[in-house]
Protein backbone atom coordinates (compact mmCIF):
# COMPACT_ATOMS: atom_id res chain seq x y z
CA UNK A 1 0.00 0.00 0.00
CA UNK A 2 1.34 3.16 -0.94
CA UNK A 3 1.13 6.21 1.34
CA UNK A 4 -1.47 8.62 2.42
CA UNK A 5 -3.67 10.46 -0.26
CA UNK A 6 -3.18 13.80 -0.72
CA UNK A 7 -4.61 16.34 -2.57
CA UNK A 8 -3.19 18.73 -5.90
CA UNK A 9 -4.20 22.11 -6.48
CA UNK A 10 -5.29 22.65 -10.22
CA UNK A 11 -2.10 24.87 -10.34
CA UNK A 12 0.41 22.75 -9.11
CA UNK A 13 -1.31 19.84 -11.33
CA UNK A 14 -1.17 22.47 -14.45
CA UNK A 15 2.85 22.61 -13.79
CA UNK A 16 3.03 18.86 -13.42
CA UNK A 17 1.42 18.18 -16.35
CA UNK A 18 4.48 19.48 -18.41
CA UNK A 19 6.79 16.63 -17.91
CA UNK A 20 5.71 14.48 -14.82
CA UNK A 21 5.47 10.95 -15.22
CA UNK A 22 1.80 10.04 -13.63
CA UNK A 23 -1.74 9.17 -14.94
CA UNK A 24 -4.82 11.18 -14.89
CA UNK A 25 -8.43 9.66 -13.93
CA UNK A 26 -11.50 10.82 -14.25
CA UNK A 27 -13.86 8.61 -12.06
CA UNK A 28 -16.74 10.51 -13.02
CA UNK A 29 -19.51 8.78 -15.38
CA UNK A 30 -19.39 8.20 -18.72
CA UNK A 31 -21.62 10.43 -19.94
CA UNK A 32 -19.95 12.97 -17.66
CA UNK A 33 -16.39 12.78 -19.13
CA UNK A 34 -17.75 12.86 -22.55
CA UNK A 35 -19.61 16.11 -21.95
CA UNK A 36 -15.90 17.89 -20.15
CA UNK A 37 -12.30 16.39 -19.41
CA UNK A 38 -9.27 17.37 -18.61
CA UNK A 39 -6.77 16.99 -21.80
CA UNK A 40 -4.66 13.53 -21.21
CA UNK A 41 -7.17 11.99 -18.47
CA UNK A 42 -8.90 8.92 -19.21
CA UNK A 43 -12.14 7.87 -18.15
CA UNK A 44 -12.50 5.15 -15.43
CA UNK A 45 -15.99 5.42 -13.41
CA UNK A 46 -15.42 4.55 -10.19
CA UNK A 47 -17.91 1.94 -10.05
CA UNK A 48 -15.51 0.08 -12.54
CA UNK A 49 -12.34 0.05 -10.35
CA UNK A 50 -13.18 -3.47 -9.61
CA UNK A 51 -12.47 -4.74 -13.23
CA UNK A 52 -10.05 -2.31 -14.74
CA UNK A 53 -6.47 -3.17 -14.73
CA UNK A 54 -4.66 -0.87 -13.54
CA UNK A 55 -1.10 -2.82 -13.02
CA UNK A 56 0.51 -1.19 -16.05
CA UNK A 57 0.50 2.34 -14.77
CA UNK A 58 1.69 1.29 -10.47
CA UNK A 59 5.09 2.45 -11.79
CA UNK A 60 3.28 6.33 -12.22
CA UNK A 61 1.88 8.86 -9.91
CA UNK A 62 -1.91 8.53 -10.14
CA UNK A 63 -4.10 11.69 -10.12
CA UNK A 64 -7.84 10.97 -10.08
CA UNK A 65 -10.57 13.72 -10.25
CA UNK A 66 -14.35 14.28 -10.13
CA UNK A 67 -16.70 17.33 -10.77
CA UNK A 68 -15.81 19.04 -7.11
CA UNK A 69 -13.57 16.83 -5.48
CA UNK A 70 -16.57 14.77 -3.33
CA UNK A 71 -16.56 11.36 -4.92
CA UNK A 72 -12.50 11.54 -5.38
CA UNK A 73 -12.76 12.60 -1.69
CA UNK A 74 -14.74 10.25 -0.08
CA UNK A 75 -13.42 7.56 -2.38
CA UNK A 76 -9.54 8.22 -1.02
CA UNK A 77 -9.23 5.44 1.37
CA UNK A 78 -10.40 2.81 -1.23
CA UNK A 79 -7.90 4.93 -4.18
CA UNK A 80 -5.17 4.31 -1.64
CA UNK A 81 -5.38 0.29 -1.94
CA UNK A 82 -3.83 0.52 -5.08
CA UNK A 83 0.26 0.63 -5.53
CA UNK A 84 0.70 3.36 -7.46
CA UNK A 85 4.03 5.30 -7.17
CA UNK A 86 1.41 8.13 -5.79
CA UNK A 87 -1.92 8.51 -5.20
CA UNK A 88 -3.13 12.46 -5.48
CA UNK A 89 -6.97 13.88 -5.64
CA UNK A 90 -7.18 17.23 -7.89
CA UNK A 91 -8.88 19.27 -5.18
CA UNK A 92 -11.84 20.74 -5.85
CA UNK A 93 -11.89 18.64 -9.31
CA UNK A 94 -12.92 19.81 -12.53
CA UNK A 95 -14.57 22.78 -11.38
CA UNK A 96 -12.07 24.23 -9.29
CA UNK A 97 -9.84 23.37 -12.41
CA UNK A 98 -12.62 25.75 -14.59
CA UNK A 99 -12.08 28.16 -12.15
CA UNK A 100 -8.76 28.83 -12.78
CA UNK A 101 -9.56 29.43 -16.45
CA UNK A 102 -7.63 26.25 -17.18
CA UNK A 103 -8.63 24.50 -20.43
CA UNK A 104 -10.77 21.40 -20.62
CA UNK A 105 -12.38 19.55 -23.56
CA UNK A 106 -15.65 20.02 -24.12
CA UNK A 107 -18.01 17.68 -26.79
CA UNK A 108 -20.92 19.48 -27.70
CA UNK A 109 -22.86 16.31 -28.99
CA UNK A 110 -23.30 15.37 -25.72
CA UNK A 111 -26.53 14.87 -24.30
CA UNK A 112 -28.25 15.88 -20.64
CA UNK A 113 -27.24 14.43 -17.83
CA UNK A 114 -29.26 11.04 -17.83
CA UNK A 115 -29.89 12.19 -14.12
CA UNK A 116 -31.04 15.77 -15.05
CA UNK A 117 -33.38 14.14 -17.62
CA UNK A 118 -35.07 11.84 -14.99
CA UNK A 119 -35.77 14.44 -13.19
CA UNK A 120 -36.86 17.33 -16.26
CA UNK A 121 -39.36 13.86 -16.83
CA UNK A 122 -40.13 13.41 -13.09
CA UNK A 123 -40.82 16.55 -12.27
CA UNK A 124 -42.98 17.31 -15.43
CA UNK A 125 -45.53 13.97 -14.63
CA UNK A 126 -45.83 15.35 -10.77
CA UNK A 127 -46.87 18.50 -12.11
CA UNK A 128 -49.63 16.99 -14.62
CA UNK A 129 -50.40 14.71 -12.21
CA UNK A 130 -50.90 17.46 -9.95
CA UNK A 131 -52.65 20.20 -12.48
CA UNK A 132 -54.89 17.36 -13.86
CA UNK A 133 -55.70 16.03 -10.49
CA UNK A 134 -56.99 19.35 -9.22
CA UNK A 135 -58.76 20.28 -12.57
CA UNK A 136 -60.47 17.43 -14.09
CA UNK A 137 -60.35 14.63 -11.71
CA UNK A 138 -58.74 13.74 -8.89
CA UNK A 139 -58.09 10.14 -10.13
CA UNK A 140 -54.90 12.20 -12.12
CA UNK A 141 -53.10 12.16 -8.52
CA UNK A 142 -52.42 9.16 -9.08
CA UNK A 143 -50.02 9.73 -11.25
CA UNK A 144 -47.61 12.10 -8.98
CA UNK A 145 -48.02 8.88 -6.27
CA UNK A 146 -47.12 6.46 -8.97
CA UNK A 147 -44.05 8.66 -9.65
CA UNK A 148 -43.08 9.49 -6.22
CA UNK A 149 -43.33 5.62 -5.36
CA UNK A 150 -40.57 5.18 -8.47
CA UNK A 151 -38.50 7.71 -6.95
CA UNK A 152 -38.84 6.44 -3.48
CA UNK A 153 -37.72 3.45 -4.53
CA UNK A 154 -35.00 4.35 -7.08
CA UNK A 155 -33.12 5.81 -3.87
CA UNK A 156 -33.85 3.03 -1.52
CA UNK A 157 -32.54 0.54 -4.22
CA UNK A 158 -29.68 2.65 -5.81
CA UNK A 159 -31.79 1.79 -9.57
CA UNK A 160 -33.35 4.16 -11.44
CA UNK A 161 -36.02 2.42 -13.86
CA UNK A 162 -36.70 5.76 -15.78
CA UNK A 163 -32.78 6.31 -16.33
CA UNK A 164 -32.50 2.53 -17.29
CA UNK A 165 -35.71 3.35 -20.10
CA UNK A 166 -33.84 6.99 -21.43
CA UNK A 167 -30.24 5.28 -21.65
CA UNK A 168 -31.74 3.07 -24.25
CA UNK A 169 -33.41 6.35 -25.90
CA UNK A 170 -31.69 7.12 -29.30
CA UNK A 171 -30.59 10.26 -28.13
CA UNK A 172 -28.66 8.52 -25.56
CA UNK A 173 -27.04 6.17 -27.49
CA UNK A 174 -23.40 7.64 -27.41
CA UNK A 175 -23.32 6.73 -23.51
CA UNK A 176 -24.44 3.08 -23.76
Amino acid sequence: MVGQVKKISPSDLFERMKADNFVLIDIRSVQEYQEEYLRGSKNIPIEEFGSYDFSKDYNKAAIFYCRRGRRTSQAADFLNKYPFKEVLILEGGIMAWKAKNLSTVKSTKSPIDLMRQVQIIAGGLVSIGAILGFFVNSNYIAISGFVGVGLLLAGISGVCGLARVLRLMPWNKSIN
